[in-house]
């Protein structure tokens, strides 16, 4: 079945397609649930905080989303046609004010079976367009393929999700310098661990197959030994080591260039659900990796005036 949608006068369009390792319903059902979609709608660095979806032909979508560059931005429009799990339409608008609509576009997605996975296919065309906001319309294509890539990210992981603990965060500095202070111990021992450990690096030997070994000092003066080996080192894309010693885990670590700022992803995927739930419970383990990356953050920044040899 195909969209009846009145024709509008084109003025500018986009056709992007991603084949998802995840079944058609939960890839649709992404685009429908405000819980899913605020996880993923827009490029990288946005959040959502504000995500209300009425799933219904006629029904409203409003997203509320915040960057450094844009806080609360807001994206507001309606469904034209819901066909679940094929089809979905709706009209979009942004920086509307009372003067008018700065850009307005159609936006069509086909959900396809194929091969056991999902090909997705997103058609927008601008239908409205102040002058004044070329630029959004300019940056059509790195904001839909961002949106894109956290949509495959948030739905791929579906088999994974009850024992996988992940966390993404926008570094305001480059690809080359993140990666470099995540794999130089001489770094890596000054930002590593929770709030109050200290680390002492013995071995960090970056390459497939590497060790390393390091002891987290923790603030009530007891000792945490940690050994990991190194799967994959892709510079500056991507770090996966095996957390060997106990809690066992592997954590995949990626670096996304945003233009000279980094998307870090850091995934610890544990051998089960029961393993996941009682490292959580136990050592905080969710609350330990958002300090850790915070005081990564602050580390780059507090570097930042300092020449660093990458």
């Amino acid at each position: 079945m195909t969209s009846e949608i009145e024709p509008a006068i084109e003025k500018g369009s986009l056709v992007l397609s991603r084949i998802i390792d995840a079944p058609r319903e939960l890839v649709f059902q992404a685009w429908i649930d405000p819980k899913q979609l605020k996880n993923w709608w827009g490029p990288h660095g946005f959040t959502n905080p504000v995500c209300e979806v009425d799933a219904r032909r006629g029904g409203k979508i409003s997203i509320c989303m915040d960057s450094p560059e844009f806080p609360k931005h807001w994206m507001s429009g309606e469904f034209r046609e819901i066909i679940k799990p094929e089809l979905l339409v709706f009209i979009s608008r942004a920086f509307e004010d009372e003067s008018g609509i700065g850009i307005e576009a159609l936006n069509t997605i086909t959900f396809e079976e194929y091969l056991g996975k999902t090909k997705l296919t997103l058609h927008v065309v601008v239908t409205k367009l102040d002058p004044k906001f070329q630029f959004a319309e300019d940056g059509m294509h790195d904001g839909w393929s961002q949106s894109l890539d956290r949509l495959t990210h948030e739905v791929e992981g579906y088999k994974t999700r009850d024992r996988e603990l992940v966390l993404s965060r926008l570094l305001n500095a480059p690809r080359e310098l993140v990666f470099k202070v995540w794999t130089d111990p001489d770094h890596i021992k000054n930002w590593w661990g929770p709030n109050g450990f200290t680390s002492t690096i013995h071995k960090m030997d970056v390459k497939p197959g590497g060790e390393w070994n390091l002891v987290m000092h923790g603030p009530d003066g007891a000792d945490y030994k940690n050994k990991s080996i190194f799967k994959e080192i892709v510079k500056p894309e991507r770090i996966v080591y095996d957390h060997v010693s106990g809690p066992k885990f592997i954590a995949t670590v990626t670096f996304t260039e945003v233009g000279r700022k980094t998307l870090i992803r850091w995934s610890m995927l544990f051998e089960s659900k029961e393993l996941f739930e009682q490292t959580v419970k136990t050592f905080g383990a969710d609350e330990g990796l958002k300090q850790n990356v915070e005081k990564l953050d602050q580390y780059l920044i507090a570097q930042s005036s300092i020449a660093i040899n990458i």
